[in-house]
């Protein structure tokens, strides 16, 4: 009875939305500020009715009831809780519930919003992320339903798949939605601009921390995937410029440049058609993601669906929405009063390169993922684009636009003095060419680019914190007074400086890696293989079982100097519900690096087949992305951009008369 009710709520929040599609917008237009209440009473009521369906499904799931196909397709009685939760959206049909629901709370988090909105803008807002919910239940109830019955009922379900039965994949998928959804708020935000006639500063100042929240979020899904890809996938990589990571990759360069974009609109009242523009494409390059994993187009781990109806169903939202939303602003743009004037080399101006890298840089990252796909269909012919063109396009825009930042950072607004900003990032250029000497001093033999790039994330980083030391230390201050600057300095400053600083982490990470070293050996019981200036030998192979998998387990103790410094399990597992054998890689942390082993083949003289790498400074990729997120996530909760939280006036003593 309860799937039904779920089935109902998704029933009752499309007729809701279409309510909230028409009432508001109509409301908007005649001004009547009872029909525009209507918007965020509907949103509330929708995003309640798909918080039900959503619940009906998880406790489905979680009692192992086989009476849905969606939980006999993708879970099993004896899977541990974690992953019956994880199931719920480790499926095509749920991972879309998944997705409206995060739609629909998003937009009930913006109902709330009494004050921080006027009201004919949210109204329209509202009426606008409504359209897109419209579309999804449409989607789901459809072409997707996960409420399907099955009868007869089987006794067992068919378990989910076993490389998606990790924590790291049952917090992966939440992040990225909460980033890709998170950016429809924006894109909602920019098309009822656009059909107001009305944008901004204080347009910028809503669509701000909805912006900033959205990266914040799909910064963290980024990295939380390409670590579960990293360990769970057995071949020591990173990032591989699948067509799967850069669909999250094409919305997080487009959502860096609106964010900054929003920044200079806030400031100078100026590109305001551009940072509409930018809104509108970081949204539907999240579309595109979401066409991209869920159509059956590409073939991976992450793809569910195999159904061509799901993906036309898909390609029709995309073309509805991207040329809808693009039509209208070809429409309404040119309408748009320009905003202020700054000087080429200012702040401002820095920050439209950094935009124009970007946005180039996520140009050539489309073409890349793009490209292949249009070309099969059109001719047939298959190719296959891969890490030598993305690193041949890709790496010669992020380098200048990483080499722009410091300089860009600490030019004044309006109008900027290049040799005063020079002159002050004179020791941050000094330290970062000291730096780089010393790391090819000794490293003579290694790759030439491993030092450029260290250096040039130590010059990032350095460039950061002189943001600080500029607006806090004077010459011949007292060093109280200094302290006292740098603690006033706002939270969005120091957010700025941390998040500046974590791509320095992850440049340094990425640079690092052209130091590892790969060892690939057969080995028996009690023999040793060295991967680096590390030994690891093979102390025991034993049979485990699990609680839905058998596994053999490989020991492996890691020496230095004939010192044991730990030990390390590499698992082969077979999941009998699917007959499918995964490698769990075994990891040791030291410091910043790490030793990584994965278990190969077993041979028939008993051997067995060992990947060895050493791993120098692999931790900062992701540690920078932490650092990067919690940059933003400081930024957020200044007052001054916190949604609906004005500045209180600092009251100034009137001299007695």
């Amino acid at each position: 009875m309860l799937i039904e009710a779920g089935h109902y709520a998704l029933a009752l929040a499309l007729s809701l939305s279409l309510i909230q599609i028409i009432v508001p917008l109509w409301g908007a237009r005649v001004n009547d500020p009872a029909l525009m209440g209507v918007a965020p009473a509907t949103a509330l009521a929708v995003a309640g009715c798909v918080a039900f369906a959503f619940l009906a499904l998880t406790t489905a799931y979680v009692t192992s009831d086989f009476s849905v196909l969606n939980v006999v397709a993708n879970s099993h009685s004896t899977k541990p809780m974690i992953y019956k939760i994880s199931g719920v959206w480790g499926n095509h049909e749920g991972s879309m519930l998944l997705w409206v629901l995060i739609l629909t709370l998003f937009g009930a988090i913006l109902a709330m919003a009494k004050d921080a909105v006027p009201q004919r803008l949210r109204a329209n807002t509202l009426a606008v992320q409504a359209s897109i919910t419209l579309a999804f239940l449409l989607y789901l109830l459809i072409v997707s339903n996960p409420f399907t019955r099955v009868t007869p009922a089987p006794l067992e379900g068919q378990d989910l798949n076993p490389l998606l039965q990790d924590l790291g994949l049952a917090i992966h998928p939440p992040l990225l939605y909460l980033g890709y959804v998170g950016f429809s708020i924006s894109f909602a935000f920019a098309v009822a601009a656009l059909i107001g006639g009305r944008i901004d500063a204080v347009w910028a100042r809503v669509v701000r921390p909805w912006t900033l929240g959205a990266w914040i979020f799909l910064t963290l899904g980024i990295a939380m995937g390409s670590y579960w890809a990293y360990y769970e996938l057995g071949w020591g990589g990173w990032w591989f410029w699948d067509p799967v990571e850069n669909a999250s990759f094409m919305p997080w360069l487009a959502g860096t440049a609106l964010l900054h974009s929003t920044v200079v609109m806030e400031r100078r009242d100026a590109l305001k058609v551009w940072t509409i523009l930018l809104a509108i494409l970081t949204f539907s390059l999240s579309l595109l993601g979401t066409f991209l994993v869920r159509s059956g187009i590409l073939t991976s781990v992450h793809s569910f669906a195999v159904d061509p109806a799901r993906g036309v169903f898909i390609l029709a939202i995309l073309i509805v929405f991207i040329g809808g939303s693009l039509a209208l602003f070809a429409w309404r743009a040119p309408l748009l009063r320009q905003g202020g004037l700054f000087a080429p080399v200012s702040r401002e101006g820095a920050l439209v390169m950094n935009n124009l890298f970007l946005a180039t840089a996520c140009a050539t990252v489309f073409i890349g993922t793009l490209y292949p796909l249009a070309l099969e269909a059109l001719t047939g012919e298959k190719i296959s684009v891969g890490a030598p063109f993305f690193n041949l396009t890709f790496v010669p825009l992020v380098v200048p636009l990483l080499l722009l930042l410091p300089l860009g950072q600490a030019l004044a607004w309006k109008r900027g003095n290049l040799l005063g900003t020079t002159q002050r990032l004179f020791l941050v250029f000094g330290f970062t060419l000291f730096a780089t000497f010393v790391l090819f001093a000794l490293t003579i033999k290694g790759p030439v680019a491993a030092p450029l790039g260290v250096g040039l994330g130590v010059f990032l980083i350095l460039g950061s914190l002189n943001e600080i030391v500029t607006r806090s230390w004077r010459r011949g201050q007292p060093f109280s007074i200094t302290l006292r600057k740098v603690a006033g300095l706002p939270r969005s400053a120091w957010g700025m400086v941390m998040a500046h600083a974590g791509v320095g982490l992850t440049v340094i990470g990425i640079a690092a890696s052209a130091w590892g070293v790969e060892n690939i050996a057969t080995m028996r019981l009690g023999e040793q293989v060295r991967v680096g200036s590390y030994h690891a030998r093979l102390e025991s192979v034993q049979p485990r079982t699990g609680p839905n998998y058998r596994e053999d387990v490989a020991r492996l103790s890691v020496i230095r100097a004939d010192r044991a410094i730990g030990t390390v399990e590499t698992m082969k597992r077979v999941y009998p519900a699917r007959g499918m054998p995964t490698t769990e890689a075994g990891i040791l942390t030291i410091g910043l690096s790490q030793i990584y082993i994965s278990f190969g083949d077993v041979q028939a003289d008993g051997a067995i087949a060992i990947r060895l790498y050493y791993k120098p400074l692999i931790l900062l990729i992701w540690l920078g992305a932490i650092v990067m997120a919690a940059g933003g996530t400081l930024s957020l909760s200044d007052r001054r951009f916190r949604i609906g939280a004005p500045v209180q006036a600092r009251m100034v003593p009137v001299p007695a008369e």
